[in-house]
């Protein structure tokens, strides 16, 4: 055995010996002496247990804040698109209520068709409806809407139509303007989407009494469109060397146009 060796056995023996030979008082003193040394990293080690579970618990509570924030937000967002679409019946409802009782006030017999379709480069010009040959929809049938005059039909399939608005030049009408003999013919000018519709009124008298605010309707000549319908209103005339000419604003709004109303009888009223 290597001298290192033999000491260091030799100093176990030893110290064997001296704890076996230690009186109790002694044996205490040495336990004291050890506690009082450790107390302070066992303390230590406990307060850092306890708030290193403190920091597990708040972070498992902050998940499940999370978590539950995370729910809220998915119903608050399935909150607004309900929101949103019971405004939207309520708007249709709206729009059908005002159709309902336009139609009642209406002499005329007519049939209620929505507006499907409308493009924006032919805003002014065109529309489609949901309503076709089953309905008992025709060409050149004229249509109406809440304010007035809203077009005629231009062509039809089974279910749907499309109709050709006051707007578009194509729709010529014969007018007259209320509480004057002046009679001419009304049509709409090309604009473009985005820009307010315009309806321009010729053939009239050079010199004529046309004021601002002066109605125009419908005279019933030409056998498409019934008399006594409203156009709109007389914004600005302008005298000419042979003829004058009136700027007028539709009665109906286009720009927002919903549901129509087809004249199915054009004999009645």
């Amino acid at each position: 055995m290597k001298p290192l060796n033999l000491f260091a056995l030799l100093l176990f023996l030893w110290g064997v010996i001296w704890v076996l030979t230690l009186s109790e008082r002694s044996v205490r003193k040495i336990q004291q002496a050890y506690y009082g040394t450790t107390a302070p990293f066992l303390k230590g080690g406990s307060a850092l247990k306890l708030k290193a579970e403190r920091f597990l618990d708040e972070v498992e509570n902050s998940k499940d804040t999370e978590n539950r924030l995370k729910s809220i937000e998915v119903e608050f967002v399935k909150l607004r698109s309900i929101e949103g679409r019971l405004r939207e019946l309520e708007r249709e409802n709206n729009e059908f209520r005002a159709a309902l009782d336009f139609k009642k006030r209406s002499s005329l017999n007519v049939i209620a068709a929505r507006v499907i379709k409308r493009q924006p480069s032919t805003w002014w010009e065109t529309a489609i409806l949901d309503r076709g040959e089953e309905s008992g929809i025709g060409l050149q049938i004229p249509i109406i809407a809440p304010g007035g005059l809203a077009g005629k039909i231009d062509t039809v399939s089974s279910d749907t139509s499309t109709m050709i608005l006051l707007t578009d030049e194509r729709c010529q009408v014969s007018v007259q303007v209320a509480g004057t003999p002046e009679v001419g013919i009304l049509h709409g000018l090309r604009g473009h989407y985005g820009e307010e519709p315009r309806l321009l009124l010729r053939h009239l008298s050079r010199e004529a009494a046309i004021r601002p605010g002066m109605k125009v309707v419908t005279t019933g000549k030409g056998g498409v469109f019934p008399e006594n319908i409203l156009v709109g209103t007389v914004k600005a005339y302008t005298p000419g060397t042979l003829e004058g000419s009136a700027s007028v604003e539709p009665s109906v709004d286009f720009a927002n146009l919903k549901v129509v109303f087809v004249i199915a009888n054009k004999e009645e009223g």
